[in-house]
C-alpha cells in the first residue's frame, strides 16, 4: 500500500508535528505500506523527506505541462531505485491541510483539491481528509471547488462544529462527514536533555499570523501586548522564556518582545517538533498564538492563554471547557493581569490542570475513534 500524506510537511512545526503524529499512527497499523509526498523547496525539501523515509511522488497538477506525462514513461523498476512514484500508483491519500481551505487561503487550494479529489477517485485511491478546520466559503468559486471535493472524499474529518457547519452548508448533511479533535494530541513530546526547567517555567510563544492575516488596529497591538505578558510574569516571579514555533518570522517577533523587558527573557529555538511539544509539557504556564502550541500544551494538561486569528483558536479552548483561556490583545491591563493570576495562583491553577486532564482523556479518545475509523475504511480496501 502506497500512502501519500498531502498538506503536511516542514513549512512549519505545526505540519511538521502532524506528519510525526500520521507516521507514527500509520506505521503501526500497516508496518510494510510505503509513504509518500510531492516536493517541495520549502515545504518538503529533499533533505527533510529522505530523514523519513518519504517516497518522492511528483506533483503533475503543479508539471502537468512539462513533466506530466514524462515520469509516466520512466519504467517503473528505474523509479523505484530512485524512491519515485505517479500519482496513478497512490492507494490512500491522507490530506492533512491544517487550515488550507476557506476563503482566507484563496482559491487556488480549493480548485487544486477539487480537482485532485476527482482524479483520486478515477484512479480508485481512497481519500481522507484528516481533521482541519474548515471555511468559510462565501466565494462561489471555493463553494463550487469544495462541493466536488466533498462528493469525491471518502471521510472528511472537520476539527470543530463551526468548520463541520461550514462544510453541510455546502453539501448538506452526509455520513462522510465527522467532527474529530486535532490528532497531533496522540502524540508524545520530548524533553530536550539541555532543557533548563529551573529558568525556563512559563511559554511564551509569539506568531507572526498575528501580524499578517489580523486587521491593522490588532496587528499593531499585537507585540505591545506580548511584552505586557512578559512584564507582568517578571514582576510576579514567573520565569518566561520565549519559544520559537515557526520560522524567521517568529524569531523576529521574540526578539522585538525579549528586547521590549530589556533583553531579560531568554530565546529558546528548538527545531524538532516533538521537542518543542516536550519542552511546552514541562511548562507550568503559556500565552501563545501558535495553534498546534495551544494544542500541546492544553493536551498535556498546561494552562494556557491563547490569542487567534481564526475560529478556530476560540473552538478548541472551548473543546477543552476552557472558553476564559481566550484573549483579546485590545484588552486592557487590568484584564490581562486578572487572565495571567488565573493560571499562575496555585488553588486557580490546579482547578484549570484538573479541567484540562479531564478533557485531555476525551479529546484523545475522540482522536483514537477518528484513527480506528480511517483503519476500517484501509483495511477494508486491502
Amino acid at each position: 500500500m502506497i500512502v501519500e500524506i498531502r498538506k503536511a510537511g516542514f513549512l512549519n512545526k505545526g505540519a511538521e508535528l502532524m506528519l510525526y503524529a500520521i507516521l507514527d499512527k500509520m506505521k503501526r497499523e500497516f508496518p510494510v505500506a510505503k509513504f509518500a509526498m510531492a516536493p517541495h523547496p520549502v515545504a518538503a525539501p529533499y533533505e527533510e523527506r529522505i530523514k523519513l523515509h518519504l517516497y518522492q511522488k511528483p506533483d503533475i497538477w503543479r508539471y502537468r505541462f512539462q513533466w506530466g506525462k514524462v515520469f509516466s514513461l520512466i519504467p517503473r523498476f528505474f523509479r523505484k531505485m530512485y524512491g519515485v512514484v505517479l500519482d496513478r500508483e497512490i492507494d490512500v491519500v491522507l490530506d492533512a491541510a491544517g487550515f488550507g481551505y476557506s476563503d482566507q487561503q484563496g482559491r487556488n487550494a480549493s480548485l487544486g483539491l477539487a480537482n485532485a479529489c476527482k482524479r483520486w477517485k478515477k484512479n480508485g485511491a481512497k481519500v481522507i481528509l484528516l481533521p482541519q478546520a474548515f471555511g468559510p466559503f462565501n466565494d462561489p468559486v471555493i463553494r463550487k471547488s469544495m462541493k466536488i471535493a466533498i462528493e469525491n472524499a471518502d471521510i472528511i474529518f472537520a476539527r470543530d462544529k463551526i468548520s463541520y457547519d461550514y462544510l453541510i452548508d455546502i453539501a448538506g448533511e452526509r455520513q462522510t462527514i465527522r467532527i474529530s479533535p486535532d490528532y497531533t494530541n496522540l502524540i508524545e513530546g520530548i524533553l530536550p536533555d539541555d532543557f533548563d526547567t529551573i529558568n525556563n517555567q512559563f511559554c511564551l510563544i509569539p506568531n507572526y499570523r498575528m501580524i499578517d492575516k489580523t486587521s491593522e488596529d490588532k496587528s499593531s497591538l499585537y507585540i505591545p501586548f506580548m511584552i505586557k505578558c512578559a512584564q507582568y510574569l517578571i514582576k510576579r516571579g514567573v520565569k518566561p522564556f520565549l519559544l520559537v514555533h515557526d520560522g524567521i518570522n517568529d524569531l523576529l517577533l521574540a526578539e522585538e518582545i525579549s528586547k521590549g523587558v530589556g533583553g531579560e527573557i531568554p530565546i529558546v529555538k528548538e527545531t524538532h517538533p516533538l521537542k518543542i511539544k516536550g519542552i511546552i509539557g514541562a511548562s507550568e504556564g503559556m500565552v501563545g498564538s501558535r495553534f498546534h502550541g495551544l494544542v500541546s500544551a492544553l493536551s498535556q494538561g498546561v494552562p494556557a492563554l491563547a490569542t487567534g486569528w481564526s475560529h478556530k483558536y476560540e473552538e478548541l479552548f472551548n473543546d477543552y471547557d476552557f472558553p476564559e483561556g481566550i484573549l483579546n490583545v485590545t484588552c486592557n491591563e487590568q484584564k490581562l493581569h486578572n487572565k495571567l493570576d488565573m493560571i499562575i495562583n496555585q488553588k486557580s491553577q490546579a482547578i484549570i490542570k484538573k479541567t484540562l486532564g479531564e478533557k485531555s482523556s476525551i479529546q484523545k479518545q475522540q482522536s483514537e475513534m477518528m484513527w480506528t475509523e480511517v483503519f476500517t475504511l484501509l483495511n477494508s480496501k486491502k
